[in-house]
């Protein structure tokens, strides 16, 4: 037998050969960002054009990685899959609903027990980040894992691509609904952000680039698909990863200049239980809607699974003098991955219970 990885282009090979690696690329990251977090910080920051006129553009290297890494999940979504939806839309329209509703019902109690710690601001800081995670689209790496667990692909990229297009109304509204729970200026800051998300940010740097790839999936011919499939898509997988590196840097930084391991533990705390009730409400709401197993598995990572990388832009350009907000989104980010392949091996687990011996 043919090891067929052997015909495939070079760049192909490297790029499944980091996926199947992706876990331990990350925490790589976060141990560079730790060790050596000069270079992210300098490229967290923005940095003026030197053409473009008198205006002077201005180059945020977060929102164009960022913007990369949607445009090759929109380039790499099958096609053929959506159509199948508007056969069984039950799923798709019941996760819309759940990603807006599992915000209202979780960040009033999780700030309920911030302002029983003896933070000045009541958490509100933290209660921000945690805000701007859950107000995000589904993240484009849940499509990942749903291959891997063998869910209902058109489900999940149905949802990915519904609460993407629709993140400029939906994140300005999720923001400003929850805002009245910050206290001092976080919860004007909070209404600004999603002004700026639903006019700006959400437009351009999620929707635009995960839209155009779409198109160019959808219009191009099978051969040039396939080339720009294999220059783009090996560009997001670093693009990704820096990304990573670039927030760590800013998150990890703030914090080795000065230490604080209460907030530490507190954002991690925090993370983990916005994650576990996140993926434990989208469980329960797939057994009372009685999906089978592919689709309730979807609906369950979709529910868990928010565009973190999204949110920590959005974090690095509106609250610029808070990097150490960056940390519930950098243990969201591992902790949202961990659950999904707990959710993932379960199926798998299950299949193979059901399969005739």
């Amino acid at each position: 037998m043919t090891d067929t990885t052997v015909s495939r282009p070079p760049a192909e090979r490297a790029t499944l050969w980091l996926r199947r690696r992706l876990g331990r690329a990350v925490v790589l990251s976060y141990a560079v960002a730790l060790v050596l977090p000069a270079p992210g910080l300098w490229l967290r920051r923005p940095h003026t054009l030197p053409f473009g006129g008198p205006a002077h553009p201005t180059l945020h290297t977060t929102s164009l990685l960022l913007s990369l890494v949607l445009f090759s999940a929109g380039l790499q979504v099958p096609v053929r899959a959506l159509g199948r939806l508007l056969r069984r839309p039950k799923a798709v329209l019941a996760g819309l609903v759940l990603h807006l509703a599992i915000p209202l019902l979780i960040v009033p109690f999780v700030a309920f027990l911030l302002r029983r710690t003896p933070d000045t601001d009541g958490g509100s800081g933290l209660l921000s980040a945690m805000i701007l995670i859950v107000a995000m689209p589904v993240a484009a790496g849940a499509t990942v894992w749903t291959g891997k667990g063998d869910g209902d692909q058109p489900t999940m990229v149905g949802l990915v691509l519904a609460s993407t297009l629709l993140s400029p109304l939906t994140t300005p509204l999720l923001l400003a609904t929850l805002a009245p729970l910050l206290s001092g200026g976080y919860a004007h800051t909070l209404v600004a952000t999603g002004h700026s998300a639903g006019t700006g940010f959400a437009l351009t740097t999620v929707v635009l680039p995960c839209a155009l790839g779409l198109a160019c999936a959808l219009v191009l011919p099978p051969r040039w698909l396939t080339r720009l499939l294999g220059t783009v898509v090996p560009l997001a997988v670093v693009g990704s990863l820096v990304l990573t590196y670039v927030n760590a840097s800013g998150a990890l930084g703030s914090f080795l200049d000065r230490p604080r391991p209460l907030l530490f533990a507190a954002a991690l705390a925090m993370a983990a239980l916005v994650c576990l009730l996140s993926f434990a409400l989208g469980q329960a709401a797939a057994r009372l809607l009685r999906l089978d197993a592919p689709v309730a598995s979807s609906l369950t990572l979709a529910c868990g699974m928010n565009n973190s990388s999204a949110s920590a832009v959005l974090i690095t350009t509106s609250l610029p003098d808070k990097p150490h907000l960056l940390l519930p989104v950098l243990a969201y980010g591992l902790l949202q991955k961990t659950a999904a392949n707990r959710v993932v091996t379960r199926l798998r687990h299950g299949a193979a219970g059901a399969a005739p011996g």
